[in-house]
């Protein structure tokens, strides 16, 4: 299970996806986007790459098109699939200053990244550490002060809210849910 989401980011930046698998054999990527509107973020020189901890670098789009529920994803200069795998992993990030400004009840994850994260009663279960996807379900990993992870789904349903100024998230987790992480 690949994470996503970790790591500094620089604050220009917001992380809207992840490169994954090449697809076939011309440098088309498959892309896990973590955008409502992806297509709309790919004008010319508004796409960086970022690998690991390094300085993102600017990228050019040449084509993306849908592909059984994907993106896939061709970039100036990634002709084979070699070239294609070499940027597994790599975040695919967009100017701050491109995006469009949210309504107050939204925010960007990656901004919510190191918020603590309680119950709706004021609970503390940890910290929002990364996020990760499986099978197409976002999974929050929230670090707890004893060391150990809970898995959440990061479902709208359970999300109760977050205060920016707190710097604090609200969830409203199944029943039963962090009693099986804490066990």
């Amino acid at each position: 299970m690949p994470d996503y989401m970790t790591g500094i980011l620089p604050k220009a930046f917001v992380h809207m996806g992840t490169l994954a698998r090449p697809h076939g054999i011309k440098g088309d990527i498959c892309i896990d986007w973590y955008a409502d509107a992806p297509l709309s973020l790919l004008l010319p020189d508004t796409l960086w790459l970022q690998e690991g901890e390094s300085a993102p670098r600017r990228v050019t789009v040449v084509a993306c098109r849908p592909h059984k529920g994907r993106q896939l994803l061709r970039l100036e200069g990634i002709d084979d699939r070699t070239a294609a795998e070499a940027l597994r992993g790599h975040k695919l990030l967009v100017d701050r200053a491109r995006l469009p400004e949210l309504p107050e009840d939204e925010a960007y994850i990656n901004d919510l990244l190191g918020y603590a994260v309680h119950t709706p009663d004021g609970q503390r279960i940890g910290r929002l550490e990364r996020v990760e996807c499986a099978a197409g379900q976002d999974i929050w990993v929230i670090a707890t002060p004893q060391g150990t992870e809970v898995l959440f789904p990061a479902q709208p349903c359970f999300i109760a809210g977050f205060d920016v100024l707190e710097r604090t998230v609200r969830i409203d987790p199944p029943e039963g849910l962090l009693d099986i992480c804490r066990s």
